[in-house]
Formats: C-alpha cells, sequence, structure tokens
C-alpha cells in the first residue's frame, strides 16, 4: 500500500512539473540586447520608459513584448530631383546619417512609431526644398554645397524636434550631383576659359620677366664696356705690352714682334712659313 502510493506521489509530481514546465513556457519568454540596440519592454500596448542595454530580458509574451531598435548610426540613402533659384531640377544622391538616442527611444517609438525612418524622410525632403530654392544649381556643384547641406541639416532638427525627440541628426551629404546638360556645358565652357585666361597671363608674365632679365643683362654688360675703355689709357696700355714682351721673352718659341715701340704684333712660325 505505501509503495502504491508513493508511486500515485511520484506520478502526480510528474504531472505538476510537466504542467509548470507548460505554464512557463506559455507565460514566459527571454530576449536578448546585442550590443548596439537596446530594449524597451511593451506591456499592454504602453511602452516602458526603462531602456533595456545588453543582456538577457525575461517577459510575458501573452501581455507583453521587448522591442529591438538599433542605436547605432544608420544611413538613409535618396536619389532626388531638387530645385534652384532659377527654377532648375538638380539630380543628387543624398545620405542621411542620423541615430537613436538610448535614453529616447520609448519617445520616438511612441510619437514616431516603428516607421520613424520615413518620417526622417519627410522632414528631410521638406527641409531640402525649402534650401535648395535658395541657391543657384552652380552654387550645388561648387564650395557652397557644404553651406546647403548645414542648412538643411540645421533645418531638419527644427522641423524633427516638433515631432518628436530622440532622433540625432548627424550630417546630410549630397553626392554625384548631376546638373542640366545645358548648365554643366556652360560652367564647363567658362572654366576652360578662365584656364585659358590663366596660362596666358602666366606666359605674358614669363615673358615680361625675361624681357627685364635681358635688358639688365644688356645694361651690364654696356656698363662694363664703359668702365673697360675708360680704364685703358696710354699708361695702363704701355704697362700691358711691356708685360706681353716679358712673357714672350720667356716662352721657348721663336716668335717675330713687330713694334712701334708702343704695343706689339706678334707673329708665329706658321704665320711666317706662309
Amino acid at each position: 500500500m505505501a509503495q502504491y502510493l508513493l508511486y500515485l506521489f511520484k506520478k502526480k509530481m510528474k504531472i505538476y512539473s510537466l504542467l509548470m514546465i507548460i505554464f512557463l513556457q506559455l507565460f514566459t519568454s527571454c530576449a536578448v540586447i546585442r550590443p548596439g540596440e537596446v530594449g524597451i519592454k511593451q506591456r499592454l500596448g504602453k511602452f516602458s520608459n526603462q531602456v533595456i542595454k545588453e543582456g538577457t530580458v525575461i517577459y510575458n509574451p501573452i501581455t507583453s513584448k521587448v522591442v529591438k531598435e538599433s542605436t547605432q548610426t544608420q544611413n538613409i540613402k535618396l536619389v532626388l530631383s531638387l530645385p534652384s533659384k532659377e527654377g532648375l531640377s538638380v539630380q543628387s544622391e543624398i545620405s542621411i546619417l542620423y541615430r537613436l538616442e538610448e535614453d529616447k527611444v520609448a519617445s520616438v517609438l511612441e510619437n514616431l512609431g516603428k516607421n520613424y525612418e520615413s518620417i526622417v524622410t519627410s522632414v528631410f525632403r521638406s527641409a531640402a526644398s525649402d534650401v535648395c530654392a535658395q541657391f543657384f544649381a552652380k552654387d550645388m556643384h561648387s564650395g557652397v554645397r557644404s553651406k546647403i547641406e548645414g542648412e538643411i541639416l540645421d533645418k531638419m532638427k527644427t522641423n524633427l524636434e516638433k515631432q518628436a525627440n530622440g532622433v540625432d541628426l548627424i550630417a546630410v551629404l549630397m553626392k554625384q550631383i548631376q546638373l542640366p546638360r545645358g548648365l554643366a556645358n556652360s560652367i564647363e565652357r567658362k572654366l576652360q576659359a578662365e584656364q585659358d585666361a590663366m596660362r596666358m597671363e602666366f606666359i605674358l608674365n614669363q615673358e615680361k620677366k625675361e624681357a627685364e632679365r635681358k635688358i639688365i643683362s644688356a645694361k651690364g654688360e654696356r656698363d662694363a664696356q664703359i668702365i673697360i675703355s675708360e680704364g685703358l689709357n696710354d699708361g695702363v696700355l704701355r704697362i700691358k705690352a711691356i708685360d706681353a714682351f716679358r712673357q714672350l721673352s720667356n716662352s721657348k718659341n721663336t716668335k717675330i714682334i713687330i713694334t712701334d715701340g708702343k704695343t706689339p704684333l706678334m707673329i708665329s712660325e706658321e704665320t711666317e712659313n706662309k
């Protein structure tokens, strides 16, 4: 009898354990929050104020769920036709860099919903149209582009803050800008003309410098000749003639010297034989 009661007890315990396992599986679950994301508990449709960071969280899957969102920098890529001040359309590839602030993820989800990225895109379209319409098309293809990007970013922040806090806009980047063909050709011709003008100016400056160099060189030679001619008086010529006679007397070669006593005229043996 005791063994039978023990058997019934063990059997009941197994049933209870099985029911407990089933209960736990039905009423408990867990989620893993990985690096670079956060989790927010949503119980009966309401988001919790507590932000769950890296780790494991247990929740009741019947009444609750864990919404996981990335807090890493995200990149929205768009290809848009932007208006210009003169009424032209400029094609451009756009990158919008943003991230969610960890402590404000619940606010973003409550105010913007899970499709908050589409809200960011809509805010950008509006801001980009307003800002680009104040600039000429050529400005988007020049150094003014960074100013345009900054003004679009500032306007986006202002418009987005009116709807929800928690989306940190990092940068707006305008890439691969395509100007209308006629305008692009005009800009290319203008740049080519500017390059030609700069090259011609460089050549003219070089020619001017060369002319100045030649003038200075000619003046130097003229002044040198004047100095030499002024220094060649009779006394100097006589001294130089005496030096020439002295050097000739020391030479081993036979020389014939014709002189009037003032300046020597030297004739070599080859000249004599001729």
